[in-house]
């Protein structure tokens, strides 16, 4: 069967985030099989996907290389690429039947446009350890499925190198989840952008990730608050590498707009 890679949230190669994502299959594999393959890839996630009866609906699935995830943007967001790109899906939107709802991805211009549910996060004392963890003092801490510890500046945001043993401790207090944490800033002046931001994972096995859709689920409501508007920018600047995100505040629902582009496509032999 086939497999292709796609850096989602990039407009040129080897950028943005990395994702598999295996042709559509006919039936679910077992649950360890897949996580086994997501392993073997060992990249942010290895999308999977299940036909149905209608052409352009689909069910999806998210596996990093630790653990099955509830919801994952750029994984998605490969996924309808593979779907319009590689597969020829003769529709201008795909939705995905997923464990936060449908979720749909459309052609939008030369990239795609998502439609997410909004994860509006509330204000929170600072919970112990965070600034150690971070090694930077936060100015606020927003809190839903994940921590967001806003930072001073631009600066702050590129500087940080968290101990992730530490943070997944404290995020997992704080959230009674996986332990996973933003931090965010509002660009410097003249950025093509309006915010910076990074990501770090080490409660899903990834240590910090490169363009992440579903932590702009809790961003874009917390900055179009911020700035008075529902469209927000983002540049997410993991080192190196980093994605673009366009996004959009729509009642309770995100629109995330990228680019993806696959890098490389194989044949997978061991089949489920």
């Amino acid at each position: 069967m086939r497999q292709w890679t796609v850096d989602a949230f990039a407009a040129q190669a080897f950028r943005g985030n990395q994702a598999c994502v295996l042709q559509p299959l006919d039936a679910w594999p077992d649950a360890a099989w897949m996580q086994a393959l997501a392993a073997e890839n060992n990249q942010a996630e290895t999308a999977f996907l299940l036909k149905t009866p209608d052409p352009a609906r689909f069910g999806l699935r998210w596996f990093t290389p630790a653990l099955e995830v509830p919801l994952c943007g750029h994984a998605t967001l490969a996924s309808g690429h593979v779907l319009f790109s590689e597969l020829s899906v003769g529709a201008d939107l795909v939705t995905f039947d997923t464990q936060s709802g449908p979720l749909t991805v459309r052609r939008a211009g030369e990239g795609y446009e998502m439609d997410f549910p909004a994860q509006p996060p509330a204000r929170t004392p600072t919970p112990p350890g965070l600034a150690e963890a971070l090694g930077v003092e936060p100015q606020e801490v927003w809190a839903s499925t994940y921590l967001v510890a806003i930072l001073k500046d631009e600066a702050q945001v590129h500087a940080v190198a968290p101990d992730l043993v530490a943070l997944e401790a404290v995020s997992s207090a704080a959230t009674g989840g996986r332990g996973n944490v933003g931090v965010a800033a509002l660009a410097d002046a003249g950025r093509p952008y309006d915010v910076v931001d990074r990501f770090f994972a080490p409660g899903s096995g990834i240590p910090e990730d490169p363009a992440t859709g579903s932590l702009h689920t809790i961003l874009s409501p917390l900055f179009a608050q911020k700035l008075g508007r529902a469209r927000v920018t983002f540049r997410q600047a993991y080192p190196g590498r980093g994605g673009d995100l366009d996004c959009e505040l729509a009642a309770d629902r995100v629109l995330l707009r990228g680019h993806a582009i696959t890098v490389l496509e194989g044949t997978l032999r061991i089949a489920p």
